[in-house]
């Protein structure tokens, strides 16, 4: 039996990675159900999203914004440690800003449901990455 606690769990970085990959469904769910709401899918037809025009430039915009989190489900676990904790710090709280910044004004109840969850994961992820040594033990 294994009574050694930390060897029994996933280090770090794996949890970062789940984290990122969690978020991931979140934010592919929420948009999914977002689907659902009356209007939205003339609101897309008229070329808007959001507050926002579409343009190619939104949409590449919008592109970059869910692919790093997608890259840091594979980032976190080949990263050498300083640069992982840095990476993840810095990006859990833009992260976290960016989840914050979709909820203001928006009044769907899942909506905010998903935001808050969102929000906790991000902020995981900064707990977790501040938790990361700077080197390699």
């Amino acid at each position: 039996m294994n009574t050694n606690k930390k060897a029994a769990g996933i280090g770090s970085s794996a949890k970062l990675s789940a984290l990122w990959a969690s978020l991931m469904f979140l934010y592919i769910y929420a948009d999914h159900i977002s689907l659902f709401r009356t209007g939205q899918i003339e609101e897309m037809m008229a070329g808007r999203m959001g507050p926002f025009p579409v343009t190619q430039v939104s949409l590449l915009l919008a592109s970059i914004l869910m692919l790093i989190p997608a890259m840091m489900i594979f980032l976190t676990t080949i990263m050498k440690p300083g640069l992982n904790r840095c990476v993840n710090l810095i990006l859990g709280v833009l992260y976290t800003l960016v989840n914050i910044s979709n909820l203001i004004g928006d009044t769907w109840i899942f909506y905010t449901f998903f935001g808050v969850v969102e929000i906790a994961f991000t902020l995981l992820i900064v707990w977790y990455a501040w938790k990361l040594p700077n080197t390699e033990s």
